[in-house]
């Protein structure tokens, strides 16, 4: 990992680049892709798998017996694992329910906000070089929460046409139905369209590597929503002297095996507790069963000691990263500051990995910096905010004039003969 110390403002931008290629370099293959698949439907779906999974499938759905066998493999130490996690998981995205709330903003005018679920929402399920079945639970839970009525999942199979087991049973946990063999940017467009085999949904979900979040963003200029633009996974731990060197160094590494193209950076007001988790990393990184990956991702990756904590503070604010762990004797102090982050880790014995699996918070997050201006997934993103008003005759009394006096100065007359009509109405009845 390369190593800087107190790096000038004028460096930033250059010293916090995430390993990803830009937009511009994806986009004219996930337009081809995109547009093949809005004509060919299957049959171009069926191509892209076998030209980029290597794998020849006849159908895309996965048949019930292949759910049934997957529940049956699975140890029950490892289902009981998962129950616990969506358990939590449960716990954390019901308390984000929210009852209406009527106001009378005047007499007589009464506005209220009521949700309403995204009717067909589709679950991207990263697989490459891990099934990640953590993830159905971080979106399939709040779906179902949030009262959404179909519910559509993709995730790339091995070249076998075969879906790991705990892929499997914990979206059959998760009462998902439609589950597809189908990953990358295919299943984004399949979803976006639909084709004979995959519905079309309203809005996709998930995260994925570079091509699948270019694959997003694409689709919604086919008025398809998404989530959240989230790509390569990224960490940052804040530190200092209080900090436990091998805990740090077991978070940077965790990310760091997520994916050749993941970043993890360590800003560190210690330079001794600095070169105390480097040499940690070192030791551990030696005996990862994911070395080769980890290895490629501490490549992009930057050890970085501040010597004051305004300029440490502010050099994460700017790189706004998907997930950062304070572990530092002022955390409490500290957490206040904090303006860009899609999920925080508070103290020495509160692991990434926590947010990751059970703690019962969300770990689809906003990557790229993309958390100055995006929050994680939460129970808000399955639902729709729609807001409704009913006035009486004496509250438009109160507001009708203003109404027109607004409308006539915009220039809008109809607008104004909308209110015009009915105030002359009710003073026909009040004169009566």
């Amino acid at each position: 990992m390369k190593k800087i110390l107190d790096p000038k403002r004028e460096t930033w931008a250059e010293l916090l680049k995430r390993p990803t290629q830009s937009y511009a370099d994806i986009e004219p293959l996930v337009a081809e892709i995109f547009d093949e698949i809005a004509h060919k439907g299957d049959a171009a779906v069926k191509k892209y798998i076998e030209k980029f999974d290597k794998a020849n499938l006849a159908a895309l759905q996965v048949e019930a017996s292949a759910i049934e066998k997957a529940k049956e493999s699975l140890s029950e130490e490892l289902k009981n694992a998962i129950q616990l996690a969506k358990s939590n998981i449960e716990a954390f995205h019901a308390s984000q329910k929210t009852e209406p709330i009527k106001i009378e903003s005047t007499k007589g005018v009464v506005c209220w906000q009521e949700k309403r679920a995204i009717e067909k929402v589709g679950l991207y399920i990263p697989g490459g070089t891990a099934p990640l079945f953590s993830t159905i639970l971080m979106l399939a839970v709040p779906a179902a929460i949030a009262g959404c009525e179909e519910v559509v999942m993709c995730t790339p199979s091995d070249r076998e046409g075969n879906i790991h087991p705990a892929v499997l049973y914990t979206a059959d946990l998760c009462g998902i139905k439609k589950i597809y063999k189908v990953g990358g940017i295919q299943a984004i467009a399949a979803m976006t369209f639909g084709t004979e085999s995959i519905p079309q949904v309203y809005k996709i979900f998930g995260p994925g590597n570079q091509y699948v979040t270019v694959a997003k963003q694409m689709a919604m200029k086919f008025g398809v929503g998404i989530d959240l633009p989230a790509g390569p996974s990224e960490l940052l731990v804040y530190a200092d002297d209080s900090a436990t060197a091998s805990f740090m160094a077991a978070d940077l590494l965790s990310q760091a095996e997520h994916g050749t193209d993941s970043q993890v950076i360590l800003v560190c007001r210690s330079l001794k507790k600095l070169e105390e988790i480097e040499l940690e990393i070192s030791l551990q990184l030696a005996d990862l069963p994911r070395k080769d990956i980890a290895t490629k991702a501490i490549d992009n990756s930057k050890l970085i000691f501040c010597s004051s904590e305004e300029m440490a503070i502010d050099l994460i604010n700017t790189y706004a990263p998907e997930h950062l762990i304070i572990s530092t004797s002022d955390a409490a102090k500290i957490l206040g500051k904090i303006k860009n982050a899609g999920s925080v880790f508070v103290g020495d014995y509160t692991p990434e990995s926590a947010g990751d699996y059970a703690s019962g918070t969300n770990h689809t997050l906003p990557t790229n910096g993309f958390a100055k201006n995006y929050s994680g997934v939460n129970l808000d993103a399955f639902q729709k905010a729609v807001s409704f008003q009913e006035i009486s005759k004496e509250g438009l009394l109160r507001i009708g004039k203003a109404i027109e006096l607004m409308a006539d100065a915009e220039g809008l007359y109809a607008h104004q003969n909308a209110v015009s009509l009915r105030l002359a109405e009710i003073n026909k009845e009040l004169k009566n």
